[in-house]
């Protein structure tokens, strides 16, 4: 809200032009929580002057920008594609008021660059996608640091925590990018660049304690704001559920939506939230905490040959092994550090060989194709019940789009998920979350909560056009997108945005998800246009990016009248063959250059109307 329209609102107010100016600073560039949070934190500050303060229930997102001068704040800008990074940077930020320290916390996309030439004390929270890119808000953020228009950064101060995945062979590449980038433009280090795994506490809780404590030396708080209430503590008839305290759902149907002869099994998962108080938009993502099949646990005790019934103390707690191994450790996810681990128990030359520098595609490999347990029994190793807690990484949750609206279908979230389940030489493996979801019955209970995903929304003004490309269990935010809308529209005939899905799967007869729900929405109207691609359908495959290429001067143009469009998906292949498909097709219909092609979709991103939600 700019200070202009801040004047000129419908209401007395007690501030003067001067400070209503300088209020519209701090605002300007909020989302909506971050102006929950505003609200809440001036509400504390009425409250401790005698004032009566209204009550706000929403969560801390994103701080506004203090008065201090940029040498005497601390700055915090996170890129996050899953919201691990945002969770951490949220979580530093907190800590930092609370030790009374000015912070302003950013997401990457909403950093206005200009400043970093002044900027003196800034923090980057950032993770690596794929095969070393960076997560899509921070794509600009991280474009302009490492290019030639970056400025001498002499008064920076800094310091990076990476968040990556070591089964890439591009581990935490872009915080390594812009830590080493940053001293190279002159600023100053302020403690070692943090490289976080899957199981990202252990190398994230340490980090951000150190970077707590090196913000303090820096900017000499003043008095803790301890006794400010910046939020105000929900009553107990609200309960908070988030990542760490989770919802039990339960579940109210798991039906199977691909065909008898399809090779994919394919779950509709709908789930109560009655009474949670979890809310969600299209395009946000459901949290699952899962447990490993009694199965694969039984199978990873008698491998090892441990008793289930052996308590184990570790970080604290004591609980049986077979309590650890179900419901506190990843089993289906082959992580370098274990990998390590046991090359060293086991003496292998052969896992050792893959652990050596040079070798990281063949490390990729052999992690995306081997669980714990394939491990255990190809590479035979003693382990105590102490040493295999210890050694394997901590269970987290999945994140599944939510294929719903809840303008819809309530306190519901509806998803879409593929079931990991397939056949090794030894047995069966399953995927944990997947796995867990397609075995319960209804009626079933299931730990929850809600991942917002503020980069990937429907556009507020409802009369924009919406291309959405999903192909496989991508479809699924889609569908809470079409739902959405419909309930959105204008009543006015005609008016509101058309809406374009791409869709594609391998087999028309037995792979296309909600087949049914398109086939009526384009009859009724609610969805204009759809196209499909089932590759095996032919001798030629064909994939969702062909398609946009053929109607490439249509996309162009919808693209070229204001439309909005999204990709959720496959990160390795699927959204980097759109990519290029989009790009050629801006090219080409656009009349571009390959650069000009670029500049034009990096164009849209910055402008929040090129979303992806890819894993």
């Amino acid at each position: 809200m700019s200070a202009s329209s801040l004047a000129s609102a419908a209401f007395t107010t007690p501030l003067t032009e001067e400070r209503l100016a300088a209020l519209g600073r701090v605002t300007e560039g909020l989302d909506t929580l971050g102006l929950w949070w505003l609200s809440g934190f001036a509400a504390g500050l009425a409250s401790r002057a005698g004032a009566i303060a209204p009550f706000h229930d929403a969560p801390v997102h994103e701080s506004p920008a203090p008065e201090a001068s940029p040498a005497g704040r601390l700055t915090i800008v996170y890129g996050s594609q899953t919201g691990n990074a945002k969770r951490l940077a949220e979580q530093l930020a907190r800590q930092g008021e609370a030790a009374g320290l000015p912070v302003r916390l950013l997401r990457a996309d909403a950093y206005p660059t200009r400043e970093l030439k002044d900027e003196c004390n800034l923090y980057l929270v950032i993770s690596t996608q794929g095969d070393g890119d960076p997560p899509d808000d921070a794509r600009g953020l991280v474009e302009f640091i490492s290019g030639r228009r970056a400025p001498e950064l002499k008064q920076l101060r800094y310091a990076v925590l990476g968040l990556g995945d070591s089964s890439y062979p591009q581990f935490c590449a872009i915080g390594q990018k812009l830590d080493a980038r940053l001293a190279e433009l002159g600023a100053t280090r302020l403690l070692p660049r943090g490289d976080a795994d899957l199981d990202l506490e252990t190398i994230a809780t340490p980090w951000v304690e150190q970077a707590l404590a090196r913000a303090k030396e820096a900017l000499k708080p003043a008095a803790p704001l301890a006794t400010v209430t910046p939020l105000r503590p929900l009553p107990p008839s609200a309960p908070h559920h988030h990542r760490d305290a989770p919802f039990s759902a339960e579940l109210l149907l798991n039906q199977r939506i691909t065909g008898s002869g399809s090779t994919k099994d394919i779950r509709h998962i709908e789930l109560s939230l009655e009474s949670s108080g979890l809310h969600y938009e299209p395009g946000d993502a459901i949290g699952v905490w899962p447990s490993n099949a009694p199965e694969l646990v039984d199978e990873v005790l008698t491998t090892l040959a441990l008793d289930g019934i052996t308590a184990v103390t570790h970080d604290g707690q004591t609980l049986p092994v077979r309590q650890w191994l179900s419901e506190k450790r990843e089993l289906t996810r082959l992580a370098r550090p274990f990998l390590a681990s046991h090359a060293a128990q086991a003496r292998s030359e052969e896992l050792n060989g893959l652990l050596a520098p040079g070798q990281q595609a063949n490390l990729a490999g052999f992690l995306g194709r081997t669980q714990v347990l394939d491990l255990l029994q190809q590479h035979p190793a003693d382990w105590s019940a102490e040493e295999f807690v210890a050694a394997l990484r901590p269970l987290t949750p999945r994140l599944y789009s939510i294929a719903s609206s809840r303008k819809q279908v309530g306190d519901e979230a509806h998803l879409t998920v593929a079931h990991v389940e397939y056949t090794v030489d030894r047995g069966t493996r399953w995927g944990a979350a997947s796995h867990q979801l397609a075995a319960s019955a209804d009626g079933a209970f299931l730990s929850v909560f809600v991942e917002h995903n503020e980069r990937f929304r429907l556009p507020a003004d409802t009369t924009r056009d919406v291309i959405m490309i999903g192909p496989g269990t991508g479809v699924a935010p889609f569908r809470g997108f079409v739902q959405e809308r419909a309930a959105t529209r204008p009543t006015t005939a005609g008016a509101g945005g058309r809406n374009w899905l791409l869709f594609g799967n391998p087999y028309f007869r037995s792979d296309f998800l909600y087949q049914v729900e398109w086939q009526q929405a384009l009859k009724d109207g609610r969805l204009h246009r759809l196209d499909l691609a089932f590759s095996r359908d032919q001798a030629q495959k064909v994939y969702v990016q062909d398609r946009m290429r053929e109607q490439g001067r249509e996309l162009f143009d919808w693209l070229e009248g204001g439309a909005h469009l999204y990709v959720c998906g496959d990160a390795t292949r699927m959204a980097r063959d759109v990519h290029a498909s989009l790009l050629a097709t801006i090219a080409e219909h656009g009349g571009k250059s390959a650069e000009a092609a670029e500049e034009y979709l990096s164009n849209l991103q910055q402008q929040g109307r090129y979303a992806r939600d890819v894993y």
